[in-house]
């Protein structure tokens, strides 16, 4: 019997449990398995999620709900009971609840914060107030302060009192009477100290903070440079607001970088998960950056219309534009996305441009002689397989002239694709404007103009006299 139990999944037994219709057998199945597993069921049984949870003693059930994705804590929260719904949301931590009430539609963020107690529902709101992308989204008012007079053996007794209802007890935050934040000092620091010690002999006066209304970002930016598991959130007369936690830090990441991937995919951010997006709001979301390419492409055709006479009289200038415009589109893209991360990482600066510049001028000039000789070699070789009799004359007798045109066009052209794509997101970014906005659509299709133009004009050099 024990190995037939073994051997059946989780979702078996859950089932199992759920049709026993015994609740406390239901529950203490439940509060047997990790988060991660609940969450997993919930997922595999989403006709089954709001049972899951209704069933989950109220820490686990806050712990299980932070972890699922949205649309999943959406639905849950249409199926709970108003009474369970009301306890699950006093009991999640006002971070995670801001971040899930702020992408609710305002009529159901008001029913719900009527749901919270009193001083709950004021820091929800104090931490809606914010700006969007804002540090003061995402603190959080659980943490535990003291005060730099306190001895040890107070501030230990303080945190067993207090440290159930803390975000962290990794560290704890020193402050004065009025508020404001003197210094942070690590758990291991306090239990190693005498305890007769005050926490003024303790503290050593160096710490990093967050503005209340720094941008997201700049939190990444300082939880990756200082290796920090929470920073305290201030204001601008230097009162300890709240904390900012890695795990918060972590999540905006991994959402700033979808946002970052769909806009260099060539289309605006999506506010919800693919397959949860409305089928027009999804056209509506691609089809803006589809008519800016095709408009920008439209100039590719006059662009050889310009060059029809020229077209006429070598047409055998034609089998390469394809080559010429796929190159200079792939340089761009690449020097482009390359830059996107490196600026999102904060490895480059609007005032790395001329460092940019000379690096990508250098390697688009490397870069395009490597698939200049390649080019080159390709019509040599034709022409050598032409001569034997094995292939057709495509280039009659002045197959050198071609083989340099093509050669240096493809240095012209990569070359000037890795500097447009370089320079481009550093430029939006001095705009004011979102340097991921600078798609890799939309520098290949800005490169496949110039790139006819150089094309055509390096053509006109080698040939003009001769076959122009």
């Amino acid at each position: 019997m024990a190995a037939e139990i073994e051997n059946t999944s989780l979702e078996e037994q859950l089932l199992a449990e759920i049709e026993s219709g015994d609740t406390l057998a239901l529950r203490a199945f439940l509060d047997k398995q990790n988060i991660s597993d609940v969450a997993e069921l919930i997922n595999q049984l989403p006709d089954r999620e709001g049972e899951i949870l209704g069933n989950l003693s109220m820490h686990r059930a806050v712990s299980t709900f932070k972890i699922l994705d949205f649309p999943t804590q959406k639905r849950i929260i249409q199926e709970l009971s108003p009474w369970k719904t009301a306890e699950l949301l006093n009991g999640l931590p006002a971070d995670d609840r801001t971040s899930f009430l702020e992408d609710l539609p305002s009529e159901v963020v008001k029913e719900l914060i009527k749901m919270l107690n009193p001083e709950e529902r004021k820091v929800t709101l104090a931490l809606l107030g914010y700006p969007d992308s804002s540090v003061g989204r995402l603190m959080t008012p659980d943490y535990i302060a003291v005060q730099k007079d306190w001895t040890i053996r107070q501030v230990i007794r303080h945190i067993r009192n207090v440290g159930k209802d803390s975000e962290t007890i990794d560290v704890i935050y020193v402050v004065d009477e009025k508020g404001v934040f003197i210094d942070d000092i690590k758990i291991r620091e306090i239990i190693l100290a005498d305890p007769d010690k005050i926490i003024a002999d303790v503290i050593d006066n160096r710490f990093i903070y967050l503005n209340v209304t720094d941008d997201q970002e700049t939190a990444s930016q300082a939880f990756k440079m200082n290796n920090r598991m929470a920073l305290p959130v201030l204001d601008n007369h230097k009162v300890l607001l709240g904390i900012v936690t890695i795990d918060d830090v972590l999540w905006v990441a991994t959402e700033e970088l979808t946002e970052d991937i769909q806009k260099i995919g060539g289309s605006e951010a999506l506010d919800h998960p693919y397959l949860e997006t409305p089928f027009f709001q999804l056209i509506r979301k691609r089809v803006g950056w589809l008519i800016i390419l095709f408009l920008s492409e439209m100039l590719t055709a006059t662009a050889m219309a310009y060059y029809n006479d020229e077209l006429a009289k070598v047409l055998i200038l034609t089998n390469f534009i394809p080559l010429i415009m796929s190159s200079g589109g792939n340089s761009g893209s690449q020097a482009s996305t390359l830059i996107i991360q490196a600026m999102a990482l904060g490895e480059v600066t609007i005032g790395d441009w001329w460092r940019v510049m000379r690096r990508e001028i250098l390697s688009g000039f490397m870069l395009g002689s490597i698939l200049g000789i390649i080019g080159f070699t390709r019509i040599f070789l034709w022409h050598l397989l032409m001569v034997h009799g094995i292939f057709k004359d495509i280039y009659k007798p002045h197959w050198e002239l071609v083989a340099l045109t093509v050669s240096f066009a493809l240095i012209g052209v990569v070359l000037w694709g890795t500097f447009a794509g370089s320079m481009l997101p550093i430029i939006l970014k001095k705009l004011g404007a979102d340097p991921a906005a600078s798609s890799a659509p939309f520098v290949a299709t800005l490169v496949d103009v110039t790139g006819l133009i150089i094309y055509f004009n390096v053509a006109l050099y080698f040939m003009k006299g001769i076959l122009l």
